[in-house]
């Protein structure tokens, strides 16, 4: 069976009641590839309205979730929580947690133990900055930041994960990998999948692209063979992002 194609919209710190509400009826009035998995991130204040509102063709995920059941951790969202309110994703480990809140791959490895023994599925985000590929080292980061969570989860969890490689200087600059970059990278974590997991975790876990993906880049990095979707930070929030969606039609 081939890949499901898989296209995220990350909202990120954007958007009110208001917009996302209209973002959304954008995408249920949209006639949008039915062979194409949906799944939307808004702000978690959002999130229960995403989710009243997203008609049963598209997920609702959190940006992020915390490792532990409940307790004293101000600020926090338990996978019970999102689990009660018919949450079925979250993000984690993306680069703007790493790098601004410094969560090492240990934190982000528990966090996704913890969603995935709770029944969430989870996009783990991983990828280099300008610097490491400068350095040459992108695939020693992203199979560093694999081999975290390889030590947390058994084989068969990673029918829960969608990996998302995002190459930290291409997130909001408008710079964006060749489609060449983005299918070098996306074959080195097949292979590493397939290595250290399973040849079926290689054949079935998806690996997507994120970092300033559009309506204009789109349709050419899905056709490489490794890219099995999107993780859409911006040109989520625009009309643009059905076409996204759309890339292989």
């Amino acid at each position: 069976m081939p890949r499901q194609f898989f296209v995220g919209g990350n909202f990120k710190m954007n958007g009110t009641a208001q917009s996302i509400s209209q973002i959304i009826s954008n995408l249920n009035s949209a006639k949008l590839d039915e062979s194409t998995e949906v799944v939307i991130s808004p702000p978690s204040i959002f999130l229960v309205l995403a989710r009243q509102l997203a008609n049963g063709k598209i997920a609702v995920s959190a940006q992020n979730v915390f490792d532990k059941p409940n307790g004293a951790f101000t600020g926090e969202l338990s996978v019970d929580q999102l689990k009660d309110a018919k949450i079925d994703w979250t993000l984690a480990g993306h680069s703007e947690r790493r790098v601004i809140l410094k969560e090492d791959d240990e934190f982000v490895a528990r966090k996704t133990k913890a969603a995935i023994d709770g029944g969430l599925s989870v996009i783990l985000c991983i990828g280099e900055s300008l610097e490491e590929r400068e350095a040459g080292k992108t695939i020693d980061v992203v199979t560093r930041q694999l081999n975290a969570v390889k030590d947390k989860l058994s084989p068969a969890e990673w029918s829960k994960v969608v990996i998302a490689y995002e190459p930290i200087w291409a997130i909001g600059t408008g710079k964006v990998a060749t489609t060449e970059q983005a299918q070098e990278v996306h074959a080195s974590i097949r292979k590493w999948l397939r290595e250290k997991i399973s040849p079926e975790a290689a054949e079935n876990v998806r690996v997507i692209y994120g970092g300033s993906v559009s309506e204009k880049n789109c349709q050419e990095l899905a056709k490489q063979p490794d890219v099995d979707g999107f993780l859409v930070g911006g040109a989520s929030l625009k009309p643009a992002f059905v076409d996204i969606i759309n890339a292989r039609l």
